[in-house]
């Protein structure tokens, strides 16, 4: 799948002291010229019966509608305005879907958006949350309004092939340019997709009347008819895959001013999502590190109540260090759509900023082996992102030239947890659980050590690293891995607290007084005791990296640490989803020493699993993720970054 990205390219022409952007790709305008949002008012919500369908949500009812066009994300702004108009006074969630091969700059966005006055208050959240032009997905959550979108950024004929269907569509929005001028779009590989990613009773809707269009949707079944266009267009599309027992005739009966094309064929097999039930879950989450703590705030920010249990107190295991740092080191820009670090971090600046815990922060790299291949990130990335740095630009000195990642962070993870578990819907309790056992009504019911009944559950999420291994009959091999950070007293130079080193190990400001240190990695070893010797191992690393600071630090006999065991795969990926047992139980955990950073979108995913939502990854990386990978062998990938 070609991965780079490229912006629209526009030209602009005033309509009436209106901007109208036009595509220079495709010779196309973006939205009608006579009125862009009344012409997405009826061909697209109304084309749907969306007032109608949306009113009636139930509570917990989650409801998908795509499209196929993002362009200046007016539909999706529209869709957006109805959604606050009518939706009900419950827990339903209303999710949009949207592919783009060329998004516009976010400076033409808001240029583009500006016509809209009626829509600024939703533009400006929009804007606020705008994707990077890197390929893949891009899920932009706003909590407060039940509302999220996935803005996949790519071909269409690359993009719909690789979602994986783990909630049907509800409603389309077959948008886009015109067939005549962007043909790709209405190919019958695109169409066969969007069939596959819908359900009975999802319903399509499109300016476009054009024959391409009809004649794919008609031979998966699905009826056609043609009510009256917006403005001068004589006609649109609207068209539902109806029910094997419904007959066309009670479609056009219901529609007698619509002119109806059908022909008798019966819907396609897909593979139908699971049928969700409209109800608070009760979910219990064993293990309260960092995948316990947001899976428990992802499942509790839908509603649902959550019970976290844990042997001993919250992060008491490898999340409990005095602070944790956003670093990733991306990918090449080609494959950016599949690298789970380069996908957390894009989805993670989005998700820690609502915690106080959370500092805005950039990261020196500092550039100490394969110089060149460094360089030709940087030149890959905008340089709001990624910039180049020699060694004599540094605050520190060294011998090193460095990359800055722009957007980073430090996390206080005692402050998270805090926060977290103050949550209305989160109850946390000490227990060790020994045993689960599934009961006649399909739940799980929680045993501890004792034989003590502590609950049944609709779900029970297994976060507790590598103890995580006895609760399945199949699970990838975890292993273990020692490590140990330092903090000291900074009698010296103190370091600017927005900036963080990196250099094999880690150091930055841990607050006024103190710098902190990180960290050895002694695999298979899972001892906790605090050692002189990775003391100075930790005081070694930064002493390669800033000789003239690490002498002026003081003695290793005054330092303070903490030693703690990560969990790791062979194949450096987390494990994540269903377990091949018939229990409603599901896991996440070997994060390694990237648990902060996976955590946010990894719970997104597992939430997708667990309630059968929209799915923010492509279907290969949910497979790498899959607790079941390893039954059948598989060669363990060389990643595209080395823990520390």
């Amino acid at each position: 799948m070609p991965n780079t990205i490229q912006t629209a390219d526009l030209d602009w022409q005033c309509v009436d002291g209106i901007d109208i952007p036009i595509s220079k790709q495709f010779g196309d305008v973006y939205f009608s010229k006579d009125n862009g949002l009344l012409e997405t008012r009826h061909v697209f919500l109304n084309g749907n019966d969306l007032s109608t369908r949306l009113a009636d949500l139930q509570a917990f009812e989650y409801f998908t509608v795509a499209e196929t066009g993002f362009g200046t994300g007016l539909n999706i702004l529209a869709l957006w305005q109805l959604w606050q108009q009518v939706r009900p006074n419950n827990h339903s969630h209303l999710h949009a879907i949207s592919v783009e091969k060329f998004p516009l700059s976010k400076a033409d966005l808001i240029r583009a958006l500006n016509v809209w006055d009626e829509l600024k208050p939703l533009a400006d959240q929009l804007i606020q949350q705008y994707p990077l032009p890197i390929a893949g997905c891009h899920r932009l959550n706003f909590p407060n309004e039940r509302f999220s979108i996935d803005l996949w950024l790519g071909d269409a004929q690359d993009i719909f092939p690789i979602i994986p269907k783990t909630a049907p569509v509800n409603a389309w929005f077959l948008d886009g340019f015109a067939p005549s001028c962007n043909p790709d779009m209405w190919q019958e590989n695109v169409l066969n997709h969007i069939v596959r990613l819908s359900d009975l009773e999802t319903t399509f809707a499109s300016f476009s009347v054009a024959g391409v269009l009809k004649r794919g949707l008609k031979q998966h079944g699905i009826s056609i008819s043609r009510p009256k266009g917006f403005g001068h267009k004589r006609e649109m599309l609207k068209a539902i895959w109806l029910k094997p027992e419904v007959q066309v005739e009670k479609f056009t009966a219901e529609n007698p001013h619509e002119a109806s094309e059908n022909q008798n064929s019966t819907p396609q097999e897909i593979e139908h999502a699971s049928s969700l039930q409209f109800k608070q879950r009760h979910i219990a989450i064993i293990g309260a590190g960092i995948a316990g703590l947001s899976s428990a705030w992802a499942f509790a920010q839908r509603g649902h109540q959550v019970s976290i249990y844990d042997q001993s107190a919250p992060l008491s295991g490898a999340s409990g260090n005095p602070l944790a740092l956003l670093n990733p080191k991306l990918s090449p820009i080609a494959q950016s759509a599949d690298h789970l670090m380069t996908l957390s971090w894009q989805f993670a600046q989005h998700y820690y900023p609502q915690f106080k815990a959370f500092r805005a922060i950039s990261v020196q790299q500092l550039i100490q082996k394969n110089p060149q291949e460094a360089l030709d990130l940087v030149t890959e990335y905008s340089p709001d992102v990624l910039q180049h740095f020699s060694a004599e630009q540094l605050d520190l000195k060294t011998n090193y030239s460095s990359v800055q990642l722009k957007h980073a962070g430090a996390i206080s993870p005692q402050q998270l947890c805090d926060q977290i578990l103050a949550h209305d819907l989160i109850d946390f309790k000490i227990a060790q659980i020994e045993h689960c056992q599934k009961l006649d009504n399909a739940q799980v019911q929680l045993l501890d050590t004792d034989q003590n009944i502590l609950g049944a559950f609709d779900h029970v999420v297994v976060c507790c690293a590598r103890e995580s291994q006895r609760f399945f009959s199949h699970y990838p091999r975890l292993r273990a891995i020692r490590g140990q950070v330092s903090w000291l007293k900074n009698t010296g130079l103190q370091l600017n607290p927005k900036q963080a080193y990196s250099f094999g190990g880690y150091c930055m400001q841990l607050d006024a007084e103190h710098l902190i240190l990180g960290a050895s990695f002694h695999p298979e070893r899972d001892d906790t005791a605090v050692e002189y010797a990775d003391h100075v191992h930790n005081y070694e690393l930064i002493h390669t990296a800033f000789p003239d600071y690490a002498k002026s630090l003081p003695k290793i006999d005054n330092w303070h640490g903490r030693a703690s065991v990560r969990a790791q795969t062979l194949d450096y990926f987390p494990v994540l989803g269903k377990g091949v047992d018939d229990l409603e139980m599901y896991t996440f955990a070997g994060l390694g020493s990237k648990g902060f950073l996976f955590a946010p979108l990894c719970s997104e995913i597992l939430a997708a699993l667990v309630l059968n939502e929209a799915c923010p990854i492509s279907e290969n990386l949910l497979n790498t993720l899959s607790s079941a990978r390893g039954r059948k062998k598989v060669r363990v990938r060389k990643p595209y970054y080395q823990a520390p």
